[in-house]
């Protein structure tokens, strides 16, 4: 049954189109009897040459990853095949270096006749961001809390050296209180993104979020207005701890790229079928049509921004995950208009 399903064309058809994939068969130990074309995207060289050569597989196996698939390779030969998944590095070639998952587990034909079926998959992507993240996380939790806990160690030695109440010190410190916290959050979020979990969601109150968010950017923007039209609607809507970061990335962005003497930034919200629509205005140049997706992709920015490209796909990434979306349209006469959709929470 095994091998008749192997050689069939139109199963090898289908399965050999799959990208970053590849799945292959061992009917003797250490004999290919199939690999799919899958196998070249991954290790760079043809299936036909691993087949004539099996040891050539082990070879193209990173040297600190090796003894991991050769333990395997080892348990096969001996006849041992549980089912197994392991990780290891691939060495191209051409020097490239690629992650690969690897599954692998037996199967029996009529014969009683045992064969291991390995699926492979090209995780190098996945690698990637959980080792941009856990460097990020490594920034935040070391270089900015521990240069923040130094001024707010300065700040406060100052308070105590200060007769009267002073407004811009009591400011300083809310904020630097502020960032320090966030480390912690941001924390917790690169840890549940690492471990590949959902973004968790509870019920948060609306007013808390967005009020503190607009009190800080007018601290950190004296020269900017902005303008809560109407009331903030006294609801809670699906989020987390982090949803303080979207809308604090929306009203910087407003002020940041925008490029009147005065920048005008308006927020405002409503509620209907289900969900909180939060609407930030601004008097910006706008965003050209052929932007207005791409600036939600990962480092994607303004040629004059100092940013790093991030905050946008941030906002996009932490709203989706609350399940909501987050688009741009245009604020006639000139400017931009980003409306957040966070549904409300029952």
């Amino acid at each position: 049954m095994t091998r008749s399903l192997a050689q069939r064309e139109d199963f090898r058809s289908i399965i050999d189109h799959i990208d970053g994939v590849t799945i292959w068969l061992v009917s003797e130990p250490g004999e290919f009897e199939y690999i799919s074309a899958g196998f070249e995207d991954i290790w760079g060289v043809s299936p036909e040459t691993i087949k004539d050569d099996p040891s050539r597989l082990l070879e193209s196996i990173h040297p600190d990853d090796r003894e991991t698939v050769a333990s395997a390779i080892r348990r096969s030969k001996e006849g041992h095949v549980p089912e197994a998944s392991y990780e290891a590095r691939i060495v191209r070639p051409d020097g490239e270096i690629r992650w690969g998952l690897t599954r692998q587990f037996p199967i029996r034909d009529d014969d009683d006749l045992v064969r291991i079926v390995g699926v492979t998959t090209d995780i190098t992507m996945e690698k990637r961001r959980e080792q941009e993240l856990e460097a990020l996380n490594r920034i935040i939790r070391h270089d900015i809390r521990n240069d923040m806990n130094v001024v707010l160690g300065w700040a406060e030695a100052l308070e105590t050296q200060i007769d009267d109440e002073n407004e811009s010190l009591e400011h300083i410190l809310t904020a630097g209180r502020h960032v320090v916290e966030l480390t912690e959050i941001a924390r917790d979020y690169a840890e549940t993104v690492v471990s590949g979990g959902p973004i968790e969601s509870n019920p948060v109150w609306l007013p808390s979020i967005l009020e503190e968010e607009i009190a800080l950017r007018r601290d950190t923007y004296p020269s900017a207005e902005f303008e809560v039209v109407g009331e903030i609607p006294d609801i809670d809507v699906m989020a987390n701890e982090m949803a303080g970061s979207v809308f604090r990335n929306l009203l910087n962005n407003a002020v940041q790229h925008n490029d009147k003497d005065v920048p005008v930034v308006e927020i405002d919200c409503e509620v209907r079928e289900g969900s909180a629509f939060v609407r930030i205005a601004d008097n910006g140049p706008g965003v050209p049509d052929e932007q207005k997706t791409r600036i939600f992709e990962k480092e994607q920015k303004g040629i004059e921004s100092a940013g790093t490209g991030m905050g946008l796909y941030l906002v996009q990434m932490l709203v989706e995950g609350y399940g909501g979306d987050v688009r741009v349209e245009d604020n006639p006469p000139t400017g931009s208009v980003f409306t957040v959709r966070l549904p409300v929470a029952d």
